[in-house]
Order: C-alpha cells, then sequence, then structure tokens
C-alpha cells in the first residue's frame, strides 16, 4: 500500500501518512458485535499516521459496550453517522476497518488472522494465513504520540 490512503465521509475525511503497523483479519466477538461482519479487516496505524480534518465532528462512544472505560473509541460523524476510526484514548494507535470506513480497496489485504477462538465453533480458517489467538505474537503497542 502507498504510505497515503484517504477515507471517512463527506463531513469528516481522514488519511494516513504512513504504512499500518498490523494488517489482520480479526475474529472478536466485540468486532462483530459492532460491524455486523462475521469477520472483520482491521488496520492498526501509530495514532499520528490518521490525519482527522474535523475531529470536533466526531461523535465518540466505547468500543466495547462490555468495556466501556476500554482505551477505544468509535468516532463517527456526529452529521451522517458514518464510522470514521477508531481512536485510542492513549494515544498509541488509530484503527481503520476499511470497508466500513472509506477506505475499501486502497489498503492492502490482511497478513493474519488474530483473535480466533475454537471453542467458538467456527472453522479454523484455511486460506493459508497465519492463526492466532490474539495479536501476531510479534506486535508491539507503540509509544503514545
Amino acid at each position: 500500500m502507498s504510505a497515503q490512503s484517504k477515507g471517512g465521509c463527506d463531513h469528516i475525511h481522514t488519511h494516513t501518512t504512513q504504512a499500518p503497523i498490523d494488517n489482520h483479519t480479526c475474529h472478536c466477538s466485540v468486532c462483530k458485535a459492532v460491524t455486523g461482519q462475521d469477520t472483520t479487516h482491521v488496520v492498526f496505524f501509530k495514532h499520528g499516521d490518521v490525519v482527522v480534518d474535523n475531529e470536533a465532528g466526531l461523535n465518540r462512544q466505547p468500543f466495547n459496550a462490555n468495556n466501556p472505560d476500554g482505551p477505544l473509541e468509535l468516532c463517527t460523524c456526529a452529521d451522517c453517522g458514518a464510522p470514521i476510526m477508531l481512536d485510542d484514548k492513549q494515544n498509541r494507535i488509530r484503527v481503520i476497518v476499511p470497508n466500513l470506513m472509506g477506505y475499501a480497496d486502497q489498503i492492502e489485504p490482511a497478513s493474519y488472522h488474530a483473535f480466533y477462538d475454537p471453542a467458538s465453533g467456527e472453522p479454523e480458517p484455511a486460506d493459508g494465513r497465519p492463526v492466532h489467538a490474539a495479536l501476531r505474537p510479534d506486535f508491539v503497542w507503540p509509544d503514545p504520540s
């Protein structure tokens, strides 16, 4: 992917300035509940690498309803309700879900599967990409920006 890709909606525009630090297909129950998708393509960027042109126009709500004080907030457009990004209150990352946040196919496909739980009863992914019970083992959370 090029270092810069663009997303958002008609009211709030976002763009990236660097390549992502993580790119996975998520199987977690929170992503399923929030997106309504069986799996979700999730892309992490360092916090400062996703630029938002109208942060005042964002509505913020907890990403995980079962952990309202958790670090991630779902940011949606106050005008149209479109999902814009997930923002980390600790300023480590910003998260883009390409198919829901205006990025479409500008971002490379996921390189692995994260948060797969065999106890879910879902078949293990068989597309040749690595499958992990959490984020990839070598992932390191960036320092806050």
